[in-house]
């Protein structure tokens, strides 16, 4: 009975922290940063050297480098100018921040935006080992609770299994799966799967690619083809969370050589820094469009900006 009621309490728990984990890590950043920094709010060189370890601490977080001085140069102007007079306008402030800086990278609806287009057709981005197959799964199953028609096509002929996953994907969920042979070229088989999918009503086509190291030129040159060739309504790029400054470096690789619409951050139910959500979408000024929490298809949720900021920043209202 004791033990029943220990895993009630547990499972409760979990539940409470929504779809976000705790963020243990950067919420004891941002809680210590407030705690010095509002009682030295007058006291500018003792000021500078919090400044400055918090700059630090953000850094250890996952959170860029360019990143952490873009927000310690914002603290410094606004105390400046004399907008920070205590810990209630050093929250605030805060939280205009960041919030700001998730919206400047804008706002992508990839289930209101598929109404606009017969198929709706989606290449998914990134590298081997970050949960891109599993992801396209479960936002396919999303796709199907949401009334539509949804196709995974296997256009990844590079690695060994890559068939064979999708395939044991769609056999889980019932969702249909296009294949090519491995070896074959990547963008003749997507160009099939949008002919099949146009010709038997499908409604979304998600596009599995290779996912070679991303310093891969040949990979860059063979992703460039595919998209000429699908020409896709949105190129979405998977990231893991828990690879930190690399899922960085790779959003900006792949921004840069192919082109990135929206980022789906995976595992973030494991992730306790918390700064690589805020990192990414500094370094390419795209949105964050949903994240990962789980291993069950239900386990793909939307971003939510205000639930993100409100895990790292203590309430003082």
């Amino acid at each position: 009975m004791c033990r029943h009621n220990k895993q009630v309490k547990l499972k409760d728990k979990k539940n409470s922290i929504g779809v976000f984990p705790l963020f243990g890590k950067i919420k004891k950043v941002f809680s210590k940063f407030i705690e010095k920094a509002s009682t030295f709010l007058g006291a500018r060189e003792k000021l500078d050297v919090i400044l400055e370890d918090f700059k630090f601490s953000l850094i250890e977080s996952d959170v860029a480098y360019e990143c952490a001085e873009y927000i310690i140069s914002s603290l410094q102007e606004e105390i400046d100018r004399g907008n920070i007079r205590d810990k209630e306008d050093l929250v605030g402030k805060l939280r205009e921040l960041l919030i700001s800086l998730f919206r400047e990278a804008g706002n992508l609806d990839i289930f209101e935006e598929a109404r606009k287009y017969k198929p709706y057709k989606i290449v998914f981005l990134g590298v081997n080992g970050v949960g891109k197959t599993t992801t396209i799964a479960k936002l396919a199953v999303a796709y199907r609770e949401k009334g539509y028609k949804p196709l995974m096509v296997a256009a990844d002929t590079f690695r060994a299994g890559a068939q064979e996953q999708l395939k044991f994907h769609g056999q889980r969920t019932g969702i249909s799966v296009f294949m090519g042979k491995y070896g074959a070229d990547p963008a003749a088989i997507t160009f099939d799967a949008i002919r099949y999918a146009e010709n038997r009503g499908y409604d979304i086509v998600l596009i599995d690619t290779a996912g070679r190291m991303h310093t891969d030129i040949d990979l860059v040159n063979e992703l460039k083809k595919l998209i000429r060739v699908s020409k896709p309504h949105r190129k979405i790029l998977v990231v893991d969370a828990l690879t930190g400054n690399d899922a960085i470096e790779q959003a900006k690789f792949f921004d840069e050589y192919i082109g990135v619409d929206g980022v789906i951050v995976t595992k973030v139910d494991a992730y306790e820094q918390g700064g690589v959500p805020l990192s990414i979408v500094y370094a390419i000024r795209k949105p964050i469009i949903m994240i990962g929490v789980g291993q069950e298809y239900k386990d793909l949720k939307p971003f939510s900006i205000d639930e993100f900021v409100n895990k790292i920043l203590p309430n003082i209202y």
